[in-house]
């Protein structure tokens, strides 16, 4: 079993859970998260003064698929998430070993 986590812009999570295929993800979690990286934060204007955000809005999506599906899965988050500009995202890919709770 495999855990693939994606950083990607908010706005994409649509795009990235249309394409994930129905075989083989056994599991989907999505959560909002901060972070700082090439994007190196953006100016905001409230009332009247510019103040800095350093800590982006990004999505977290971790899929838990089999072995098997694994290159599959990524390729659907890599085409849903991607705009072609700094700051689409990172994919980390990761073994998981499963145990049943008693």
């Amino acid at each position: 079993m495999k855990k693939l986590t994606a950083i990607i812009k908010p706005f994409k999570i649509e795009a990235v859970l249309q394409r994930l295929p129905e075989s083989g993800v056994l599991a989907v979690y999505v959560s909002e998260v901060r972070g700082y990286g090439r994007q190196k934060g953006q100016l905001e204007l409230y009332k009247g003064e510019e103040y800095e955000l350093t800590f982006l809005p990004k999505a977290r999506v971790e899929v838990y698929c089999d072995d098997e599906a694994m290159p599959a899965v990524e390729k659907a988050l890599q085409e849903g998430a991607r705009t072609g500009r700094i700051g689409d995202g990172k994919i980390m890919v990761a073994p998981v070993e499963q145990h049943e709770l008693v």
